[in-house]
Order: structure tokens, then sequence, then C-alpha cells
């Protein structure tokens, strides 16, 4: 985050020294449209970048937006007599009053790889996973759906204030985080939990978040289950919805502008399409042409909202090409297919500098979260079907199986494991002190304002007069 910080300040910085009016910014309000533009202009064509070839004038600038649309390889060989000519390319005339069909005759196909018992379909094209990879991968599932089993009993028995689960989404987590790299930069939603855990983020981290303890990086200050780590490249789970896939973006764009071999990879829900934010970023990536990677979990649900309700499109994955963004529909249940198309998806956005979009067709087997009752609104038989048939981890397993690659005392073992790891994350977690109550106020100013230091004076004294209001693990 800091190189961005960075980068974004030199960018900031070059455009006061172009001012020239730092201390006095009603001077531009002054300019006239005209000199605001000649001023912009001149501030494209100086801006300085990694990559030389990519601003050098002002009318490369503009011209380079419209190139990812292609637009203009449509018409070139028709006379401009029978085509309008606009910098995006011509668009060929027609006396014919035909409108766009809102639908197309057959749906998108959806890329798999594994059949529902985990045979590999029949000329099915993947990219090979090693032994080494594949028990890692099925060993963080295993270990992702214990600890969302341990730690929802944990707040249903009171010693967490909040958690959600990923169960049946498994394979969307896990996979998908095995075909980035590190340096990839994540933007998680809030069902990433298994992403980051790939990574190496400890079990006993994840405690300390959820418990909100003094080793929790956030200093308690989040609800459980918003994780991040600056040494994953994990950006903070914010529970706005949607907002990471602007930023997600910006940060793609400065990776191009370093020529890092990386990408940013920004995950949202099906409800999440419906916010301006997703449109937004995908207009924006589009046009800045970014290595960024979209990937929507269409999980059939927005907390009690069915996906019939949040769109009219075939799904989501026709929303990219309004936006001249390539991209797949993926069974989300089935591991190799998932890992197959990020992997690919990761590789055109670096070498061809494009954003992709990416939809797993998945189910959200448990609740929207422990606040949620999703019994109220779907049939329970429906939720058992997907668990008990659809479940990614059995069918990742039953593939590992057939290659003998795992065995039932293996299968044990690993459940064992996990299990004693969780338990004594947690029991440790619950021994830290929580963080004091001076935190609740530092690490956004230099120093404290005076709008907070009263802030801060007015709740210690409110703590004084009634203590029994507040917890009495919270060091004063």
């Amino acid at each position: 985050m800091h190189q961005w910080m960075r980068k974004s300040g030199t960018i900031v910085n070059h455009f006061k020294s172009l001012l020239l009016v730092t201390n006095n910014l009603s001077s531009w309000r002054s300019y006239s449209f005209v000199k605001r533009c000649q001023f912009a202009a001149s501030f494209a064509h100086n801006l300085p970048v990694a990559d030389g070839d990519f601003i050098n004038s002002s009318t490369h600038f503009c011209s380079r937006r419209f190139e990812s649309v292609k637009a203009e390889k449509m018409a070139n060989n028709v006379d401009d007599n029978q085509a309008l000519k606009l910098p995006e390319g011509k668009v060929k005339f027609t006396p014919k009053l035909r409108f766009i069909s809102e639908t197309a005759d057959e749906r998108e196909c959806c890329y798999r790889v594994l059949d529902e018992n985990g045979n590999q379909i029949s000329s099915s094209n993947y990219v090979e996973v090693s032994k080494e990879v594949a028990i890692k991968m099925y060993t963080d599932m295993v270990t992702l759906q214990t600890m969302d089993t341990i730690f929802y009993e944990a707040q249903r028995q009171g010693r967490i204030s909040f958690y959600l689960t990923a169960v049946g989404e498994e394979a969307i987590n896990i996979a998908s985080a095995a075909a980035l790299t590190i340096d990839d930069v994540v933007f998680p939603q809030y069902r990433e939990a298994g992403v980051l855990l790939w990574r190496g983020f400890t079990i006993q981290e994840f405690a300390n978040q959820c418990f909100s303890n003094k080793a929790d990086y956030g200093k308690g200050r989040q609800m459980p289950i918003h994780y991040g780590s600056n040494k994953h490249n994990y950006v903070t789970v914010a529970s706005t919805v949607a907002t990471q896939l602007p930023q997600a973006v910006g940060a793609a764009y400065s990776l191009k502008m370093e020529k890092q071999d990386a990408c940013a990879i920004a995950y949202v829900g099906d409800g999440g399409t419906s916010e301006g934010d997703f449109h937004a970023a995908l207009n924006f990536a589009a046009v800045t042409e970014a290595p960024v990677i979209f990937f929507c979990r269409n999980n059939g649900w927005a907390i009690s909202t069915p996906t019939s309700d949040q769109f009219r499109s075939d799904g989501v994955v026709v929303k990219g090409r309004a936006y001249g963004v390539r991209s797949i529909r993926v069974d989300g249940n089935d591991a190799l297919a998932v890992y197959s198309a990020v992997h690919a998806a990761r590789d055109m956005a670096i070498r061809e500098q494009r954003p992709i979009l990416i939809e797993a067709l998945t189910y959200r087997v448990g609740h929207h979260s422990t606040s949620d009752d999703s019994t109220k609104y779907r049939p329970v038989e429906e939720i058992e079907w997907w668990k008990m048939e659809r479940d990614p981890v059995t069918r990742f397993r039953k593939w590992m199986e057939n290659n003998s690659w795992w065995s039932d005392k293996a299968e044990l073992e690993a459940r064992n494991s996990a299990r004693k790891q969780i338990l004594h994350a947690i029991q440790e977690a619950e021994k830290v002190d929580k963080p004091p109550l001076a935190d609740i106020f530092t690490d956004v100013y230099d120093s404290p304002p005076s709008h907070l230091c009263e802030q801060e004076k007015l709740l210690r004294e409110a703590i004084k007069r009634h203590p029994q209001d507040y917890p009495s693990d919270v060091p004063l």
C-alpha cells in the first residue's frame, strides 16, 4: 500500500509543480474551461511514468483510451459516407430499425474440468497441478472448513461477537489463491479467508483477529473476519460492499506503471455487482488497461436476496463485454476449473495488460453470517442437497484419491490436526489482553486533533460514571 501512496504522492506533487499555485488553489477555479483543458493536456504530456511509451503526448493519451475496444476493426473498410467516424473508430450506418436483444439465444457456458464424482471430463483442457500443490490445496480446504465450523460454534457460545463462513465455497478460496503469486495484491470482500490461509496467515493470527486481542493487527477496531496483512499482500476487509473494486484497479494501474510482474485481484459477491462501484471499476479497468482480475462469487444469494432479484442478465459474466473486459464463467465447486481459469486470467492480465472478469457459479451453503437464518428465505432441502451432492471439498478429494494422492488415513490425520491447531489457537487468543482504550484514537493523525482528544476525554469520563456498561477486560 505504501508503494501506491508514494506513486500517488508523486503524481500530486507533479500536479502542484505544474499548477504553480500550491498555496492558492482558488486560482485554479478562476481558470477558464479552455485553460483547464490546456493544463490537463500539459499534465498528461509531462506525467512521469515508468513506461515512456504509455504517455508521450496529450493526443496519444486520448487515443489510447479507446484502444482496448477495438471497435475500429468493424468498419475500417467502410466508406466514410456509410459510417459515422468517432474517436474510437467507425460505426456503420444501417437503414433497418433494429434493437439489440436483451438476451442471447443461449446462456454462456460454464467451464468445468471435474464431474460430480471427481472424474476428469474427457477432452477437458486445464492447467496441470503437481501432487505437492494438490495436497496443499486439499489440506487447506479441510483446514478452512474446520476453522469455519469451530469459529462459528465459538460465536454461538458468546466467545466472539460475529462470524461468517465460506462453506460451499472452499474451492473458490483455495484454488484461486493457488493460481496467484505472493506479489499479486488481493482485495477481498469478506468470504475469502482461505486466500489468506493459503498465503501463510497462521491459525493463531486468524484467532487473534476474531477475538480482537492485543495481537490483532487491527488493534481490535474491526469486526471479526475483517482480516488484513501487509506481509501477505492482502488488503484489509471492509464491510462496505464493492468499494474494494475501484481500489483494486488503482493498485493494478500502479503495478502497470512500475512494470511489475504482478496483478491485482478483487473478489466480490453477486450482490456486489448491483453496486455502482462494480460498473465504475470495470470501465475504469478497461480504459486504463489495468492488469486486474475481477472474481465474482455468484453463490445465488446476497444475504436474503436471490440473484433473480439482482439482475435480469445472464448472470455476471456477460457484463464484461459491455465494458470491453474479457470474461469467463467457471464452475466454482470445481477446484481444478477455478485454478485453471485464474491461472490463465493472471497470465493474460499481466502479459496483455488487460482486466479479466471471472464469474464462479457456486452456492452459499452456510448462512450469510451469524446474524442470519437462511432457512427463513430458502428451503432446507435445497441447502442440504448442495451440501451433500455438490460439496467442492469432497469432489476434489475424489480426484485426489483417483490419482492415489490421498487416503482415509491421510484424511483422518488432516482433520484431527486442523481441529487441534484451531482449538489451541482459540485458547491462546482468549488469554491475550485486549488492546488499550487509547488505541481507538491512534494511527490516523500524526498528532491527535482537538476533537479526538475531546472524544477520548468524554469516553473516559463516561466509563468512570458507568463502569458496568463497558467491558472490564479493556485496559484504560
